[in-house]
């Protein structure tokens, strides 16, 4: 069955005025002007903006526009792009979800399309890409987007339409690519008396084996198994990035990585055997005409190795460690270096900045080496800058505009010297605006609205004569989805930062195992602790890394240096933005966490009269209380049905002969399991499953820190395969593939309310891209899958979605749930009914989960900030 998507309407006429542009390398490297274009920026190093933090006043502003005078600057956003990196630029654009926001995507073809910001939740640039041609308006070229945004905009992000003398944000095209490609940067930096990593250009259908042999012997590098580093000159986000040994597996991965069509360029590099890895955000605080570059506190990457010795990995800074969550990384800020390292390192970022011709803002990457390497000749690097008497420093790698997801470098860095993420953004463009005369009006108009704003609702909470609400958002605890709770945590904390009649603290929840044991125990005989959060300390990627964190910080060495760095840094941002008027002073003030004892932490919230937002990842009634199956039976005269489990306690497992439990299980439920494989890591311990040791595909198995009593045992369901046709010749749609031999897929349906009227959301289908069961990263962090939200009248018709609503609500009801919780389930398509799979209370609410499309797919939609709220209000409702 071919399904074609034609049932939204297309979005109203577009307006824009200024545009964010996330990351989108060679975005526009076809574009047709009216004259010749210069060259333009073949990065990977666009990325976005949290636009909602950036405005979080927007409706506001949108009321009071009309009392002030002159028009203060609109926001529009620009993603996507025809490279890997097209996630991180949906990552990093998913909250620009801000109503006054024109929102623009551009798609593998390079085809342009305005989209609405509900679509900016789309999961994945696969998501956007199949609903363009029934949810946006596209262009008929790059031409006539062009003429678009030159009529429309006030100012571009960052040179989309440099030629067209339309202002932009950040740094000219000519400079962009001679900072972008890694091997002319090298170069350059070399030139500028800075030591840099010995290298080797590989071209397309240009590899000489003899040469890179020379080059191998010219550095005292074995040729048979030399450590380098193979990666393409101009892609960034680590893709594509691999270790090689020797000459012969050198030139085959950088072969590969051309062959691939990654970059028809690559530069092999010197292993850096035992340095360490750090960024450093750095800020151009100066004059229109004079650069005055502001390095903030740099970052460590500290890179440790599995602790399972069978699994043989490299340490270097990969696409999964640097943007999903791992405890194979974490971050320092500011590094574990000597004070003069820090030093030099800011130092030499700052002087980059200014020789490299960069503007506005930028992220430069680099090494530090405490011991001497052989295959940096000495002799050679006498005076270069970079020498210190504790090692070397090297600077590596230049981003013209950093990635920009809720957690970035940026924000980290940022948050440390006292900016929010809406702080530090409007720094970047109000800096930005300032190089223009023609925007000096409306950045002035921006900065009195944004003035009257924060008077008004200072004024009315002074009539109001209340305090702020208190709430307390607690993530973490020990489940293996533990890292999508600090995720769900770090997303809801964001969102309801922007109401000012809330005083939100977030809340880590610590392993009673301390994240480091495996040893199965009793729970129940084990303190747990609660760390409050300053802000800076919750933009990190695992619950393992938050802890360490706040040990870290609490500790005295630690604190006077961090105090020390910060109060410098600050000094000189201070001294040079409060020349701007449009600078409204640091909005985060320097806090410790505070840790507590789970008693004292609940006594704390009592007594701050505190409603409480739990996420902790734990699902508390399906799966977890055996008796509910039995229960549920009542309601299949209601259409709600459970699928048939068997409890074995994991001791039993471990114990036992995996085939005789494999023939009972069976017999029992008609099934055969992948049991050994499965007990075996249980026995072993292992922190995850490597993707594919089952017999079914499927991706990356996160393992619990303890191993679990028992274990539940279900029959796969088989459901229906649905395929997303490519397009074809003489076909410009793409279509659904659904047989529809079997009458049952999975859904996902979200309920909202008090006890005893709970709503339904639209139920959601997740079309996956690989394999038979959902990854972490198809669920929660955008990292493939297709949602389709509601299911599309072709598979399942309007009288069976409302049944299977019907049967939701229902199940909702009978188990008491209120608030909020989500159900997983298989829907009959022909009636409606449901088979339930699980009952999860506290559901994940990462920026790219369904239930946000769920809200966003309500009339009117309900964006997240306000679906956060309203859950919120229940509580408080509820409270009283």
């Amino acid at each position: 069955m071919l399904i074609p998507l034609a049932h939204l309407p297309r979005p109203p006429p577009l307006t824009a005025s200024a545009i964010f542009r996330p990351r989108a390398p060679r975005l526009l490297a076809s574009l047709s002007l009216a004259t010749p274009p210069p060259p333009l920026l073949a990065a990977s190093a666009f990325a976005s903006l949290p636009l909602r933090a950036l405005l979080s006043e927007s409706q506001r502003e949108v009321e009071m526009v009309g009392e002030s005078e002159g028009r203060p600057l609109r926001v529009g956003l620009v993603c996507g792009g025809p490279s890997p990196e097209r996630g991180i630029s949906l990552n990093s654009a998913r909250s620009g979800e801000d109503l006054l926001v024109t929102c623009y995507y551009i798609d593998c073809g390079m085809n342009a399309y305005s989209i609405s910001p509900a679509q900016l939740y789309s999961n994945t640039p696969s998501d956007f890409d199949f609903k363009l041609e029934s949810l946006a308006q596209g262009f008929q070229s790059l031409f006539d987007f062009a003429q678009h945004l030159a009529a429309n905009v006030d100012i571009v992000f960052p040179e989309l339409l440099e030629k067209a003398n339309v202002p932009f944000v950040g740094t000219p095209s000519k400079n962009c690519l001679l900072a972008f490609d890694k091997y002319n940067a090298s170069l350059e930096l070399n030139a500028q008396g800075f030591l840099t990593v010995p290298n080797f250009l590989v071209e397309k259908d240009k590899l000489a084996k003899s040469k890179l042999e020379e080059w191998f012997q010219s550095i005292n590098l074995d040729k048979e198994n030399g450590k380098v580093v193979v990666k393409p000159t101009s892609a960034g986000s680590s893709i594509g990035v691999v270790v090689a040994y020797g000459v012969n597996d050198a030139a085959e991965k950088a072969e590969g990585i051309i062959s691939e069509g990654i970059d028809d360029k690559v530069i092999i590099e010197v292993f850096l055997e035992g340095g360490t890895e750090f960024t450093a955000i750095v800020v151009d605080v100066g004059t229109a005409n004079n650069s005055e570059p502001v390095v903030l506190l740099p970052t460590e990457v500290e890179l440790q190795s599995s602790s399972n010795i069978d699994i043989q990995e490299d340490t270097i800074f990969n696409y999964r460690r640097k943007y999903l969550p791992t405890r194979q990384v974490a971050y320092h800020t500011p590094p574990r270096f000597p004070s003069e390292v820090i030093d030099c390192i800011r130092q030499g970022v700052s002087i980059l900045f200014r020789c490299l011709g960069l503007r506005d803002f930028a992220r430069i990457d680099g090494w530090f080496l405490p011991t001497p390497v052989t295959s940096l000749p000495s002799a050679e690097n006498t005076g270069k800058f970079g020498n210190t008497k504790y090692g070397a420093v090297l600077f590596t790698d230049i981003n013209l505009m950093t990635g920009m997801e809720q957690t970035s470098f940026l924000f980290q860095q940022s948050s440390k010297v006292g900016f929010s993420h809406s702080r530090i953004l409007r720094t970047v463009v109000q800096h930005a605006c300032s190089r223009y005369p023609s925007l000096v009006p409306c950045s002035n108009a921006w900065t009195a609205l944004s003035r009257k704003i924060q008077a008004a609702k200072q004024a009315e909470a002074i009539q109001k004569g209340t305090s702020k609400k208190k709430v307390f958002v607690i993530f973490g605890g020990d489940t293996s989805e533990r890292q999508v709770s600090l995720m769900s945590g770090t997303n809801v904390w964001l969102n309801l930062q922007g109401f000012d009649d809330l005083d939100v603290t977030p809340c880590l929840l610590t392993s009673g195992n301390g994240y480091s044991s495996f040893h199965n125990q009793n729970m129940n005989g084990i303190s747990r602790d609660v760390w409050t959060l300053p802000y800076s300390l919750v933009l990190r990627h695992t619950i393992e890394e938050v802890n360490a964190a706040c040990i870290e910080a609490i500790d005295p060495e630690r604190m006077e240096l961090t105090s020390r760095l910060r109060d410098q840094v600050m000094n000189e941002l201070g001294q040079s933005l409060s020349k701007y008027d449009w600078f409204a002073g640091f909005d985060i003030a320097d806090k410790q966490p505070i840790k507590y004892s789970l008693q004292q932490w609940i006594n704390h919230v009592k007594e701050a009269q505190a409603v409480c937002m739990v996420v902790l990842e734990k699902m508390v009634l399906f799966n977890r209380c055996w008796d509910l199956q039995e229960f549920l039976t009542q309601l299949a005269s209601y259409g709600v049905h459970t699928i048939p489990k068997d409890l074995r306690a994991t001791e039993e497992i471990l114990k036992s002969s995996p085939d005789d439990i494999w023939n009972d299980l069976k017999a029992k439920l008609q099934t055969e399991t992948d049991l050994e494989v499965y007990a075996n890591a249980l026995e072993r311990k292992l922190q995850r499953m490597p993707a594919n040791c089952l017999s079914r595909a499927h991706g990356v198995i996160e393992m619990p820190v303890s191993p679990p009593e028992s274990l539940i045992f279900e029959p796969f369901i088989e459901t229906d395969e649905i395929i997303i046709s490519t397009k074809s010749v003489d076909d410009s749609t793409r279509h659904l593939v659904w047989k529809g031999e079997n009458k049952w897929l999975e859904v996902t349906v979200g309920v909202v309310g008090k006890r005893g009227e709970m709503l339904s959301l639209n139920p959601s289908i997740t079309v996956k891209e690989s394999g038979d069961i959902l990854s972490l990263e198809e669920k929660f962090q955008g990292g493939t899958g297709i949602n389709l939200t509601p299911p599309p009248s072709t598979i399942m018709s309007e009288e069976a979605l409302q049944k299977c609503k019907s049967c939701i609500e229902t199940l909702a009801n009978t188990l008491g749930l209120e608030g909020f919780s989500r159900i997983d389930a298989f829907v009959n398509v022909q009636n409606g009914e449901i088979l339930l799979i699980e009952v999860n209370t506290v559901p994940g609410m990462t920026p790219s989960t369904v239930l946000i499309h769920q809200a966003l797919t309500e009339k009117p939609p309900i964006y997240p900030h306000k679906f956060f709220r309203t859950l919120l209000d229940l509580a408080f409702a509820r409270a009283n």
